[in-house]
């Protein structure tokens, strides 16, 4: 039984290129809905939503219900799902164009999309601001990932922090030497390359990117969002177990 599609991605890519297609399946994404609330909602005539419909009904995307609503079919999502990382770096593309992210593990440039769910901020005074006001509320955790200079102002948050008995942990350029009181506070752990900064706890986090040419930047993404936070915990982690 053959089980593949000759059509090949770019019939894909076609479907998808139109904003009312797109919008279709966005709407459908978490529910059923009619020809007519579809036409309301995209703002165009009923006869333009129906052949739209029609459309992705044919590329499998989306499937008419014997209510006569239409749904996104489980191929729907999927295709919405691994979009995302395409919609996300199309979106920044002047950020990716100047910053190396090629990197990363292909596990995490896979999910690249999930940072979507994070807010970008190019100022580099709020990301600071930020990251200290994360480790300042933070109760559970509170990890690094940094090029080793730590800002004087975080010292006595960083006591505080572990006299409460909160999980510190730091990842530093190996040839990164810290103070022997840090060091007895917190795990420090070292790796022969810093691919990004990083600050996390379990009510947020950030993450900045290195310039294509080497030097780290502080413009980057930050946010609560569990999805966001998740991907970068999981980095986070991968490059733990491999400090050493």
């Amino acid at each position: 039984m053959k089980l593949g599609n000759d059509e090949g991605i770019a019939k894909l890519f076609f479907e998808l290129a139109s904003e009312n297609r797109l919008g279709i399946l966005n709407e459908l994404q978490t529910k059923t809905l009619k020809m007519q609330e579809i036409a309301r909602k995209l703002d165009v005539t009923a006869t333009e939503a129906l052949r739209q419909l029609q459309r992705l009904s044919v590329a499998q995307l989306v499937q008419r219900q014997s209510d006569g609503s239409y749904a996104t079919t489980h191929y729907g999502k999927l295709v919405l799902q691994l979009s995302s990382s395409i919609e996300f770096t199309s979106r920044y593309k002047d950020y990716f164009s100047t910053h190396d992210i090629m990197q990363l593990p292909y596990q995490f440039l896979n999910r690249i999309g999930e940072l979507s769910q994070a807010t970008f901020v190019m100022d580099t005074i709020e990301n600071l601001n930020w990251g200290q006001r994360l480790y300042t509320e933070a109760e559970q955790y509170t990890w690094g990932l940094a090029e080793g200079i730590i800002p004087e102002s975080m010292g006595p948050i960083m006591d505080e922090k572990t006299s409460a008995g909160l999980d510190i942990r730091m990842l530093v350029p190996k040839t990164f030497v810290m103070p022997p009181a840090t060091e007895q506070n917190i795990k420090v752990r070292g790796l022969s390359d810093i691919p990004a900064s990083i600050a996390l706890t379990e009510k947020g986090a950030i993450i900045c990117f290195r310039f294509i040419e080497g030097r780290l930047d502080y413009a980057g993404f930050s946010g609560t969002n569990p999805v966001f936070v998740n991907w970068v915990r999981d980095l986070f982690l991968y490059y733990w177990d491999k400090g050493k």
